[in-house]
């Protein structure tokens, strides 16, 4: 069995992949969530190319330019964020404006890909991936809507899907099965830190090569473990919320009101831990990102 300790993928994101010399990694996800040959061309800027000790650690992503000029914006999150779908959204949009000049024609824009890599529960449903994108439907027939355009002298059909985003949700915590194809193999990696010795699965034969923990030198090795710690004491935090959120949603009494009690509760939880950890002296830094609480919220408990 494959003892080897692997390097999480959200630590890889923030401070590996970026490399040209780490790409084929990112492009062996690529390549088997999409179903197609990816290569990358560059890394391009984005909110989360920052390596600060303060950057909020729950959410880092990349944003990588393909070499059919289209654009990748693979994203990791532990924790769950409100206005989640929005901020997504959003993202896109920026990749989207942030890469066409004023002037150009609309032709120049680009396609985007945005890949989130989800360790926490979004909501009700029962696969562990899920994909959409804009489609232009028959209201009453059904089909889908090919636009006509010129290009270059000759009428072109081209389907939205061809100039729309693409939203794909993994659902790391979701995902159960024995590994028999690519893409679960990937999500075996993901949740279980796990890949077959023999695994000819794109991008994880780099990750068996490039992102083991025994190849981290001290320096490295020391930040990741406090990374990695920082994140059982948020998850240990969540779940005493969640917890007491449940409690909370019970005591709602009303059906109706449940779901909003137990956010409610949720909530309070939190609260009530940052408030116990910081009797405890444990520093502002680590209770922010152990909480999600701003610094403000956690000066005037």
């Amino acid at each position: 069995m494959d003892k080897d300790k692997y390097i999480r993928f959200d630590w890889a994101v923030k401070r590996l992949l970026r490399n040209k010399a780490n790409f084929d990694v990112l492009e062996g996800l690529l390549t088997v969530l999409l179903d197609r040959q990816i290569h990358i061309i560059d890394i391009l800027e984005s909110e989360s190319n920052q390596q600060n000790y303060d950057d909020k650690f729950n959410r880092v992503d990349i944003k990588a330019r393909d070499s059919e000029d289209e654009i990748m914006i693979v994203e990791v999150q532990v924790t769950r964020e409100l206005y989640f779908l929005e901020r997504i959204l959003y993202g896109v949009a920026k990749a989207i404006t942030e890469h066409i000049e004023l002037g150009e024609l609309y032709s120049e824009v680009k396609k985007v890909y945005s890949i989130s890599i989800l360790y926490f529960d979004i909501g009700k449903g029962d696969d562990y991936l899920y994909h959409g994108q804009n489609t232009f439907t028959g209201v009453h027939t059904g089909d889908h809507l090919h636009v006509t355009v010129k290009e270059r002298d000759a009428l072109v059909q081209r389907l939205p899907s061809e100039i729309f985003p693409e939203y794909f949700l993994i659902r790391v915590n979701e995902f159960d099965k024995v590994a028999t194809t690519p893409l679960e193999e990937w999500l075996d990696y993901l949740k279980n830190d796990y890949i077959r010795p023999d695994t000819t699965t794109p991008g994880l034969k780099e990750v068996r090569k490039k992102l083991t923990c025994y190849n981290m030198d001290p320096t490295e090795r020391a930040a990741y473990d406090r990374h990695v710690d920082t994140i059982m004491i948020q998850n240990d935090v969540l779940s005493t919320a969640k917890l007491e959120g449940k409690l909370e949603g019970k005591a709602e009494g009303k059906a109706e009101r449940k779901a909003e009690g137990l956010i409610e509760g949720e909530e309070k939880g939190i609260f009530k831990v940052a408030r116990n950890m910081k009797k405890m002296g444990i520093p502002l830094e680590t209770i922010v990102l152990s909480t999600g609480l701003t610094l403000e919220e956690i000066e005037q408990l």
